[in-house]
């Protein structure tokens, strides 16, 4: 069976393909368009999306800029065959479809730029008001401590899931008794090479 990151990496080259098949039909090089290439896309990006909590920070990541990738893919996609069936259709998708691999490459590296600046993973935020409700939520920002750690080198034995998850319900009682408030956000980031989790108070 394959792992998360292995199918990331074929929903990837998919949607390239995908891209490079469209070009094709819409330049006459193919007489259909590539319904059954599209229809595996649709499939690991409707899975991944019932499956946002089991996926890591960095997989989370790539799989969101994946999926904004090929929703760009699929408005050009579904423009140019209403062009086409209309017989006015316009060839200029290689260039739209280079803008947007571009625009995508630009988020990664940026995305990049900020981990080396930092020296780990972008700061992951997440707000909750009823953590005890909220379990999901309180998944991801364990999942995503726990990776920074490791990230950055730092021992985890000591970090488990029960333990962490009381951290987050008392942290969260104890900031809306002292500051009135409703809900409070929890900031992973690592400064100076050292991981850090913040609890702030939602304004």
């Amino acid at each position: 069976m394959a792992t998360i990151d292995e199918e990331l990496a074929t929903l990837e080259k998919d949607i390239r393909q995908l891209k490079v098949e469209y070009d094709q039909y819409f330049g006459g090089g193919r007489k259909r368009p590539p319904t059954e290439i599209e229809w595996r896309i649709d499939l690991l990006i409707r899975r991944y999306a019932e499956r946002g909590g089991e996926l890591k920070f960095a997989q989370r990541f790539r799989f969101n800029n994946l999926s904004q990738t090929y929703a760009k893919y699929k408005d050009i996609f579904r423009k140019k065959l209403k062009q086409k069936e209309e017989g006015t259709i316009q060839r200029h998708f290689g260039a739209a479809a280079k803008q947007i691999e571009a625009e995508r490459a630009a988020e990664q590296a940026k995305e990049e730029a900020v981990a080396a600046a930092t020296g780990g993973a972008k700061a992951f935020r997440m707000t909750c008001s009823e953590p005890e409700r909220e379990t999901e939520k309180v998944e991801q920002l364990y999942e995503a401590f726990l990776q920074a750690k490791q990230q950055a080198g730092e021992h985890t034995g000591k970090l488990s899931r029960s333990s962490f998850n009381e951290f987050v319900r008392k942290k969260t009682k104890e900031l809306q008794k002292q500051k009135n408030c409703k809900d409070v956000e929890y900031v992973v980031e690592t400064v100076a090479g050292q991981v850090k989790l913040k609890a702030l108070v939602k304004s």
